[in-house]
C-alpha cells in the first residue's frame, strides 16, 4: 500500500494500461477485461486487475496532468512491478491531417513543463517510446485497417490558453502532431526505471479545424484504442486477436 494506492503486492499486473479518467478505467475493465476485480480506490483513482486472452492485465486512472501521473507511474514501478506501461488517451490534433478518432502513436514527447528541467538542468531530453511496443501497434493498427499516425507530441501543463496557436505555432511549424498532458513524463520515467512505454492516443479534438467529438464519447466509445493497447500489452497481433 502507498499513500495513492491501496492495493496489495501483487495486485497489479505487470502490464498496466493507463487512462487519465478514472470511469475511462472502470469502463476498460468492465467492457475488456476477464472477471476484473478493482483493486484501488483511494481518491476515486481507479484501479483494476483481470485477464485478456488469458493474460494478466491491469488498469489504472492517473488523472490529469504530468505530476498526477508521474505519481501512479512511480509507485506502480516501485512498489506494484510493472514493466509495460501503456496510456490510453485522448489528444488534441495540431495538423489539419489528423481526423476524429485518429490514433496518435508517439514516438517521442516534448514539453513545456519544468519536472524536466528539475532533474536534467541545462540538457533537453528527449524521451523515447519502446520501439517493440511502437512497431507492434503500428503493425496491429495496419492490420485493423486504422488511421494511425507517429510522431511528436506535446505534452503541456496548460489546458487553456489564451492564445493556442501563439503558444503552438513554432511546435506545428517543426512537425508535433498532437498535445495532451502525460506523455512526456510516461516516457521520462520509463526510461529512469528501465520499463517499457506507449503513448497511443485518440484524437478527440483537432484544434486547427475545429473538429471534435462529444465527452461522452471521449469517455467510452474508443473500443479499437483500447483493443489496440490490451493486444499490444499481451504481445499480441492483429492476426492473432481476429482468429
Amino acid at each position: 500500500m502507498t499513500p495513492h494506492i491501496e492495493a496489495k503486492r501483487g495486485d497489479y499486473a505487470e502490464a498496466v494500461l493507463l487512462p487519465g479518467d478514472p470511469l475511462r478505467a472502470k469502463w476498460i475493465a468492465e467492457e475488456f477485461l476477464e472477471a476484473p476485480r478493482q483493486v484501488n480506490g483511494l481518491r476515486n483513482c481507479l484501479g483494476f486487475t483481470g485477464r485478456y486472452r488469458g493474460r494478466p492485465v491491469s488498469v489504472q486512472a492517473t488523472g490529469m496532468g504530468q505530476p498526477s501521473l508521474a505519481i501512479y507511474i512511480h509507485e506502480l514501478i516501485t512498489v506494484y512491478g510493472a514493466k509495460l506501461l501503456i496510456r490510453v488517451g485522448t489528444c488534441g490534433g495540431l495538423s489539419a491531417k489528423l481526423k476524429a478518432r485518429d490514433l496518435v502513436l508517439a514516438m517521442t514527447a516534448c514539453t513545456d513543463s519544468a519536472m524536466n528541467r528539475a532533474v536534467f538542468g541545462a540538457f533537453d531530453f528527449a524521451p523515447p517510446v519502446d520501439f517493440a511496443l511502437l512497431r507492434a501497434a503500428v503493425d496491429i493498427a495496419e492490420e485493423r485497417g486504422l488511421r494511425w499516425h507517429v510522431g511528436n507530441m506535446l505534452s503541456t501543463d496548460v489546458f487553456y490558453h489564451t492564445d493556442w496557436r501563439a503558444a503552438y505555432g513554432v511546435l506545428i511549424a517543426h512537425g508535433v502532431l498532437a498535445v495532451e498532458m502525460e506523455t512526456s513524463t510516461l516516457y521520462t520515467l520509463a526510461a529512469r526505471h528501465g520499463v517499457r512505454a506507449l503513448s497511443a492516443c485518440a484524437m478527440s479534438d483537432n484544434l486547427v479545424t475545429g473538429e471534435s467529438i462529444s465527452p461522452a464519447d471521449r469517455q467510452s466509445s474508443l473500443t479499437d484504442l483500447v483493443k489496440l493497447a490490451l493486444d499490444v500489452a499481451v504481445g499480441g497481433s492483429g492476426k492473432d486477436a481476429a482468429a
